[in-house]
């Protein structure tokens, strides 16, 4: 929308017009059956347009291509082209020309112009021509906003400007959801996996060319995108990664911390931030998108003050006979602990070895390593729990059930759970 100051006869004509491509030219084709009044008339009409795609009359789409009669719909994250030129409409030499163009958001101003210099003269019927460039990244009203300025022949310095106004729309819409995950087999901290929704609120289909997600510092990221086929992935949309108006595509990613990071339980502890998704699209006619989301947090799970977790275990025991595993316990607090280890016994999982063992003072941040040796008195499979650590600074108890599961089966019949 174009907007005007006060009416003025200047001798310098400004035009604006946004650069973009044209669109494929779409007609309405009028049939009917043959027996039908008409006849063949119709058929014969849309053989003889020169839009129509010969020998498919009636599909809507033609070969010609169109300019756009409108400013049309910018979104977040494409590039805004213009062209401004600024003619001598007079019949005199005008001097001193100054062109600028500012672009007015809701937060900023920028200065568009390629050049801030003025030209010196421009005579009759000679236009001055300037091509620019932003790339979008605010979602609301913009102003682009042409300032002239100039100097007659006889000396006297006018000035004007235009207005020009349009909305910025959000051509995407970016969901992301957290799923922790816990390793009790691994010395690593815990996995981290993140599903991100991106659905296309346009009007028009996008060509996805690149959803990737850029991981902070302290994480590793593999992308959960593709299946495995012979030595190359295929993407788990298929090879036309097409996404239609309102549809919604799901995302995976699993993040792993650093070893540098994942020996240290407190570092990892509590909100962290995981990175940002780079989002690249194509529409229409090629016209190219990018958005980066900011960074993405997750709250951590709180493994309290102590935590334990599994370094070995095997998959598969035999009923009644001494198994080993090997506890990890990891001081999650900023305190030195001083620990007590019990050993409760379940209906099904027996320990073996001295309940009520000092394992002596941890350190903040400091772990152990503990083997123990358990038995099973039932077939199937079972929960390991019943182990108890206690603090005897504070006096404060920490009870684990279910830490792990394990396939007891008869050495005799082999008969599995």
């Amino acid at each position: 929308m174009e907007v005007n100051q006060a009416k003025q006869e200047h001798l310098l004509a400004l035009k604006v017009m946004r650069l973009t491509k044209p669109t494929l030219f779409t007609n309405l084709p009028v049939t009917c059956e043959d027996r039908d009044l008409p006849g063949d008339l119709f058929a014969q009409l849309m053989r003889e347009d020169p839009s129509t795609i010969k020998g498919a009359e009636a599909l809507m789409l033609g070969e010609m291509l169109t300019l756009p009669q409108n400013f049309g719909n910018i979104f977040l994250g494409e590039t805004f082209s213009s062209y401004i030129s600024v003619h001598n409409d007079s019949n005199q030499v005008v001097k001193d020309i100054l062109v600028k163009a500012d672009l007015q958001t809701s937060s900023q101003r920028l200065n568009l112009s390629a050049s801030n210099s003025a030209v010196g003269e421009l005579k009759p019927e000679c236009c001055i021509d300037d091509v620019i460039h932003h790339e979008v990244k605010e979602i609301g009203t913009h102003i682009l906003v042409c300032a002239v300025s100039y100097t007659t022949q006889y000396g006297e310095k006018l000035y004007f400007r235009k207005f020009f106004k349009f909305q910025v729309l959000k051509p995407l819409d970016v969901k992301t959801k957290f799923y922790n995950a816990e390793s009790d087999l691994s010395s690593v901290t815990d996995e981290v996996f993140l599903e991100a929704q991106i659905q296309n609120i346009t009007t028009s289909a996008m060509f996805m060319e690149k959803v990737s997600l850029e991981p902070s510092m302290m994480y590793n990221v593999t992308e959960l995108n593709t299946v495995t086929s012979g030595e190359d992935g295929e993407s788990t949309f298929g090879k036309m990664s097409y996404l239609q108006p309102m549809d919604t595509r799901q995302y995976l990613y699993c993040l792993k911390p650093k070893p540098e990071y994942a020996e240290k339980a407190g570092v990892i502890k509590g909100v962290t931030v995981i990175g940002k998704l780079d989002i690249v699209w194509k529409t229409n006619l090629g016209e190219r998108g990018r958005l980066q989301t900011s960074q993405l947090q997750r709250m951590a799970p709180g493994y309290g003050d102590i935590r334990l977790s599994l370094e070995m275990i095997p998959d598969t025991v035999n009923l009644e006979e001494p198994f080993d595993i090997i506890c990890k316990i990891t001081n999650c607090s900023e305190r030195t602990m001083d620990l007590v280890l019990e050993m409760c016994n379940t209906r099904s999982i027996h320990w073996c070895g001295v309940s009520g063992r000092q394992l002596g003072k941890l350190s903040p941040g400091a772990f152990l390593s503990l083997p123990l040796i358990l038995l099973s008195s039932v077939q199937g499979l079972q929960s390991i729990s019943g182990l108890r650590l206690t603090d005897t600074f504070l006096k404060r108890t920490y009870e684990y059930d279910d830490i792990a599961q394990v396939c007891v089966v008869c050495p005799y019949t082999n008969n599995e759970c």
